[in-house]
């Protein structure tokens, strides 16, 4: 006996005897039993089970014949390779073929044979009666084998006699639906009890499948969960759109009930996975988009062969522009982080999922001159993906000169180096928050778009910089908060009412910056389709109610004021400048003026002479007068709203759209 994944197992020895019946020797002896009796029955049938004399000579002379030749067929049919306790419906197509062959010889032999080898001819009748006992008899063995499996394995994963099973519904009685109904009736160990189907397709109610009723439609789930006593529902609609998810769990909801889904469908649909990946609806489920059409030629010119350098590695945007360069097999790729733990787990990561491929982790700050030159030379790097920077707003106003130096000097210094060293490509990876600045780190990355715009004017190499928003899950970001503060008991800590902010996944933004850097010229600030804003008080609101939970009843939704540096609302543009479409639906480019280089030097100079003095407020008008939109002194709105948890999240606003015109 031993554990594994938590469950008990049994050695092969002390499995029961139905357990081991994979080995081959015995696996062929069943069959060879099968095939002589269907055989001998098929005799007795064609006599009334008295056969004469000189028939059952020759039936025992035909026997090894026919046995032969049918053992022959199932092999060449493939049916020897099926592991038996798998064997499923579509195995049997195999079993009709091996009886097909197996038939076709026998019966041409009886028709073309002469009468003198009348030893040999098998009867027509007997012929039919064995091809239909024989195969129908291993097929019917191997499925016996599978029913005593997975009985075995039922009473194996069996909790204990105290544990309690949740009384569940399943959403879908599709063909994913029956999938995962069979798993998970099969998965005792999971705790779940299948009380019943919900569908929206109304002629399949009272439909029974797998003695499970189809109760009802989506609609009727407030009536069904308090009838039944179901403690939770599983989606199990292969291809749920967010617009069916946000419905079923808004239903869910208001009843309450927790909701959950099985990702991957695809996967359990093929056999490849199963029902243990049973999770949470989460929001980053509604907040998702469409997938994103990407020009692969055009980017596989862009990565594939080359040498790139990926700075901030370890964090969340950079390690995600990681797994995305990857699949376009660059012949080298220099992960460039300054955090140890962060950089080893982005170098193990990659190295798992891309064997074979060069991979140089190199544990390196962008500030470091020095350091980052001999990056440079060592290695002629001929795309630069820059994405080390300081990115909290809060944090950022705490420690301005860090700030500066980080994503600022940072970013001046290895774009300098990347035109210096001949590099194709410099992307800088920026945010909306460079749109009128209210911030050190809006500040901070509209004065590093500056400079990337800058050094376009003075090397051949190609600059663009790339704005997008807040990603979804990323490190530090709004959505782990939650998720912490509703794991807690609360309160769930919003700002203000009015906050709003635009969202991305982290694998679209990432696959969009990279489409960019493949499509700029040089001196592009490129910005990407970030859909509607959405308020973050819904948010809050709506990762309650995903967790079963009621909003200001089980968990309460606190107001705590704008923090420095915050704005309400983000912004796209600046009045003044425009957003141009491009090829590609998802991506715009901003119209931004440039600086004055030596404006920008002098201002820069200023910023420096500031963090040595730990000047404060000359670095403050010094970045006012550089970016004469930011709003760097401007006093913020009080919180007047009374602490409530009221707030409806509209559909649309949980599957944004392109909001985005050209101008």
């Amino acid at each position: 006996m031993k554990i594994v994944d938590g469950l008990q197992t049994e050695s092969a020895s002390s499995r029961p005897w139905y357990a081991r019946l994979s080995v081959r020797p015995l696996q062929i002896s069943l069959d060879l039993a099968v095939l002589a009796g269907a055989f001998a029955i098929a005799y007795l049938l064609r006599f009334d089970f008295d056969v004469p004399a000189s028939e059952r000579q020759t039936a025992l002379t035909q026997l090894p014949l026919v046995v032969l030749v049918q053992m022959v067929a199932l092999r060449t049919a493939g049916v020897h390779a099926f592991i038996w306790r798998y064997i499923g419906l579509s195995e049997v197509r195999a079993f009709v073929t091996a009886a097909v062959l197996s038939a076709a010889p026998i019966l041409i032999a009886r028709m073309g044979l002469p009468s003198s080898l009348g030893v040999l001819r098998v009867p027509l009748s007997v012929t039919l009666i064995d091809t239909l006992l024989a195969f129908s008899g291993v097929l019917g063995v191997r499925m016996m084998r599978r029913a005593f499996y997975e009985r075995y394995e039922r009473r194996l994963r069996a909790p204990s006699a105290t544990a309690r099973r949740r009384p569940t519904l399943l959403i879908g009685a599709g063909h994913a639906g029956i999938v995962a109904a069979r798993e998970l009736m099969g998965r005792a160990d999971m705790g779940i009890e299948v009380c019943g189907f919900v569908d929206d397709d109304k002629l399949k109610k009272n439909a029974v499948i797998y003695g499970h009723k189809v109760l009802g439609t989506i609609d009727d789930l407030p009536k069904l969960v308090p009838d039944y006593g179901i403690q939770e529902v599983v989606i199990t609609i292969a291809a749920v759109s967010r617009q069916q998810l946000d419905r079923i769990t808004r239903i869910c909801a208001s009843i309450p009930v927790k909701a959950r889904l099985i990702p991957g469908f695809g996967d359990i649909l093929d056999g490849k996975v199963g029902v243990s990946r049973l999770r949470d609806v989460q929001i980053e489920d509604l907040l998702g988009r469409e997938q994103v059409h990407l020009e692969e030629e055009e980017l596989r010119r862009f990565m594939t062969g080359k040498v790139i350098i990926d700075t901030g590695a370890g964090g969340s945007s950079g390690s995600e522009l990681c797994r995305q360069v990857m699949k376009f097999k660059p012949s080298k790729l220099l992960l460039v982080e300054r955090a140890e733990p962060a950089l080893f787990a982005i170098d193990r990561e990659l190295r798992m999922a891309f064997q074979g491929l060069d991979i140089v982790p190199l544990l390196a700050d962008v500030g470091d001159e020095e350091r980052m030159r001999g990056v440079f030379v060592q290695y002629s790097p001929q795309v630069v993906v820059h994405a080390a920077a300081h990115k909290h707003v809060p944090l950022m106003e705490a420690n301005p000169f860090e700030t500066m130096k980080n994503n600022v000097f940072g970013t001046r210094n290895v774009g300098r180096l990347a035109g210096m060293h001949g590099v194709e490509v410099f992307v800088m990876v920026s945010t909306d928050k460079a749109v009128r600045p209210a911030s050190m780190m809006g500040a901070s990355k509209r004065c590093a778009e500056l400079v990337v715009q800058d050094l376009d004017r003075k090397y051949d190499t190609r600059y663009v910089a790339v704005r997008f928003g807040n990603v979804l899950g990323s490190n530090g970001s709004v959505i782990p908060i939650f998720r912490e503060q509703i794991e807690k008991g609360g309160p769930v800590t919003v700002t203000h009412p009015d906050m709003k902010r635009y969202f991305m996944t982290i694998p679209e933004a990432s696959q969009l910056v990279l489409q960019a850097g493949a499509m700029g010229e040089g001196g592009e600030i490129f910005v990407l389709d970030m859909g509607e804003p959405i308020r973050i008080v819904d948010l809050a609101t709506r990762m309650i109610e995903l967790c079963g939970l009621r909003p200001g009843e089980d968990i309460e939704v606190a107001f705590s004021g704008v923090r420095p540096g915050e704005k309400l609302f983000e912004e796209l543009e600046t009045e003044g400048e425009s957003i141009e479409k491009t090829r590609h639906p998802k991506i715009f480019i901003g119209r931004i003026a440039g600086a004055d280089s030596r404006a920008l030097q002098s201002a820069l100079d200023a910023v420096q002479v500031a963090s040595r003095d730990y000047d404060v407020p000359s670095l403050r008008r010094t970045l006012q007068t550089l970016l004469p939109e930011a709003e760097m002194g401007v006093p913020r709105r009080p919180v007047t709203a009374a602490p409530t948890a009221t707030g409806e999240v509209e559909v649309a606003a949980l599957a944004p759209t392109l909001s985005m015109t050209a101008h």
